[in-house]
């Protein structure tokens, strides 16, 4: 499916009232309809009431929720309830139960606490959801499956360790020689002979630490192994789903940069992207339009699900601030211009006790309409009612990709060295805020795209892309030849992916592509840095790594300063590439540096681009032969920007002209635009 398809924005979120005796029930559905809520996601949590023993299911209170919601004209998200395991299931087959990574099998307690290879969890879980699909799959107002919840987490069990193995018969060929070679295990004696020898790579084996291995081709295989498995409890529940329910869409909410699963490969099992978004008090707000884009690029840049938001403060991170009035109604509207189409919470009644207590929710402990938290959520409930269906299914005009690959990010991190401060995250960030604070529109990209989907582009951004698995760097060169922009930095084409170096000169099989040869890095602690001499005069700095360049007709654009034997040699370079170009920077550039090398590109490439003070962003979405422009302040202060466009504001209804434009703290505007710019 290439849009969410729903017929209006929904506007909701978790709801549990199963906690709560039935008088609340019919005040919820006073008080959320008086704020335009117009959807709950019921049924995250509730195995063990829908299933209190082996043989025994009730649904007589879920069938009580599901009539009053569709009573009260609730569109319903139906979720599975597979994400916690009631107990007696663990008391009586305690396979279900995970064991960690210190090698202790737990018992009951807690949440995505089931191992994924156990045959019982299997059988149960996609039972649950087979009874759930028959009962309630032709409801026209369930508008689509939850599978589970935040799925995540490793299991080292037995179970695990068998599947692993076949796992791994599969991936070589049954050919414990080619296993043998792919992860080299010559070193320190771990050559295998038997399948049966291989265990999973945990603190009893061959972990060096939850981040590291002795054999990192091994514990990349083990992630990948993890990610698959996990996958196959989703796509369990979702064929028997699509047993009773043909069309329905079903997901499952995501969680962002998360490390723990390939998504990529995960979205091209659900029918639509869906994610949680918890942002810490001091998240940039460029990490959270990156991680509304990467999103949005799991599925090609389809429309998503903001499955989950809190309308006020979490309770899991170390300083759970508020929202300042007005911040939740703008990252709403963020979430929106970065391709949302649905606003939702977690959650919106707050529970009374257990963990998630003093999670914010809609309706308070307070119980009333008279709270802050629920004033601005009816305001907001109220424009999007008004904005109604304009903006669904609008799609992202983006002219730079920034490939993001869940294997490079493992295999970077399980690296012993060279810096214990190099993560993958943090560099993918480093070179998205930098096009960010440009307003120009980014779209993630993984590796296994062609030559001619990559041609969609005029710039590619890969920073560290350590692991360059085949056909990747074939499809990067034919890209670059045929006029697409490639742009890599140090730490790239590195490892095949068995995480072995390609012999024969960093960058790999880059080489050529860039120009340059790596002799050597130098890695920096976190109190040194070198100066970066741009050739057109102009100066910054550069810290973590410091790769010694060796130019192979690539040009230099900057080089190093004085103080190190390596002052003066290329730092960043470009080369002509049949008709593109590929640059090359072999440093971690502070963000001045970054933006000079940025900015060099977009006017280069000509790419659209604003000009709006810090934190302040202007994005696009078009749909329909209409283009929408997203103004939204991130900051709690007033600030001017000069609009480049003319149109009306969907919120307001008023005729915003181009120029100077008065934008107050964390306000919004949707701008339907006169003519696109």
């Amino acid at each position: 499916m290439e849009t969410t398809q729903f017929k209006r924005i929904l506007f909701g979120g978790d709801y549990n009232p199963d906690q709560w005796p039935k008088e609340v029930w019919y005040k919820d559905m006073q008080l959320l309809t008086k704020a335009d809520i117009n959807e709950a996601t019921i049924n995250v949590f509730s195995w063990a009431l829908l299933q209190p023993a082996e043989d025994k299911y009730d649904f007589s209170m879920l069938d009580d929720i599901i009539q009053l919601l569709t009573e009260n004209h609730f569109e319903i998200v139906l979720a599975t309830s597979t994400a916690a395991l009631p107990a007696w299931m663990v008391k009586n087959y305690p396979d279900v139960a995970r064991t960690d990574f210190e090698g202790r099998h737990h018992r009951f307690g807690g949440r995505h606490n089931a191992c994924p290879n156990s045959p019982t969890f299997q059988k149960y879980s996609r039972r649950l959801a087979a009874k759930l699909a028959e009962r309630y799959g032709q409801l026209t107002n369930v508008v689509c499956w939850h599978v589970s919840n935040e799925y995540g987490g490793q299991c080292y069990c037995d179970n695990c360790a068998s599947a692993f193995r076949v796992w791994l018969r599969d991936r070589y060929n049954d050919d414990i020689k080619q296993l043998n070679e792919a992860w080299n295990a010559n070193f320190w004696s771990h050559t295998f002979y038997n399948w049966d020898e291989i265990f999973p790579p945990n603190d009893l084996s061959d972990a060096i630490g939850p981040d590291n291995a002795t054999l990192a081709g091994l514990a990349i295989d083990y992630r990948r192994f993890m990610s698959d498995s996990i996958l196959h409890n989703f796509t369990d529940e979702r064929d028997a789903i699509r047993d009773y329910d043909a069309t329905t869409p079903i997901t499952t909410n995501l969680m962002g940069t998360f490390k723990d699963l390939d998504y990529f490969k995960w979205a091209k099992e659900m029918d639509l992207v869906s994610w949680d978004n918890y942002p810490a008090y001091n998240t940039p707000a460029s990490y959270t339009a990156m991680c509304h884009d990467l999103m949005r690029g799991l599925k090609n840049g389809a429309p998503f699900m903001l499955m989950e938001q809190t309308p006020s403060q979490q309770n899991w991170q170390p300083y759970n601030s508020l929202k300042r009035p007005g911040q939740m109604r703008s990252m709403s509207y963020q979430a929106m211009a970065h391709g949302a189409d649905t606003i939702q919470y977690f959650q919106l009644r707050q529970s009374r006790g257990a963990t998630e207590k003093f999670h914010g929710a809609v309706i308070g402990h307070a119980d009333t309409d008279q709270t802050r938290v629920f004033r601005e959520t009816a305001t907001l409930g109220k424009e999007l009612a008004k904005l109604g269906t304009q903006t669904l299914g609008a799609r992202t005009p983006a002219k730079v990709a920034i490939i993001f690959d869940w294997e490079n990010y493992w295999a970077l991190e399980y690296s012993s060295g060279p810096n214990v401060l190099l993560k993958y995250v943090d560099q993918i960030h480093r070179y998205y805020a930098a096009f960010y604070r440009q307003n120009v529109s980014v779209d993630f990209i993984p590796t296994d795209l062609t030559a001619d989907e990559m041609a969609t582009y005029d710039l590619i951004v890969a920073p560290v892309l350590y692991m360059v698995k085949p056909g990747v760097a074939d499809a990067l060169k034919t890209y670059v030849k045929n006029g697409g922009h490639f742009v890599t930095t140090f730490m790239s084409g590195i490892v095949d992916e068995h995480d072995n170096v390609y012999i024969g000169g960093y960058p790999g099989p880059l080489r050529d592509l860039l120009g340059v040869w790596v002799e050597e890095f130098d890695a920096l602690p976190p109190e040194q840095s070198n100066q970066v001499i741009f050739n057109d005069g102009e100066t910054s700095q550069c810290n973590l790594l410091c790769d010694v360049i060796h130019l192979e007709g690539a040009e230099e654009l900057a080089k190093y300063g004085s103080g190190e034997f390596y002052a003066n040699s290329p730092v960043v370079t470009t080369h002509q590439f049949g008709q593109g170009t590929a640059v090359y920077v072999g440093t971690q550039l502070v963000d001045a540096g970054l933006d000079h090398v940025v900015e060099k590109l977009i006017d280069q490439l000509q790419l659209t681009h604003y000009q709006t003070p810090n934190d302040v962003e202007l994005t696009r979405r078009q749909v329909a032969g209409s283009t929408f422009y997203f103004l939204v302040n991130n900051t709690g202060h007033s600030t001017t920007v000069d609009l480049p466009i003319e149109g009306v504001d969907l919120l307001s209804q008023k005729l915003i002209p181009s120029g100077n434009l008065a934008v107050e703290p964390f306000d919004v505007k949707i701008i339907k635009a006169s003519t696109a710019v």
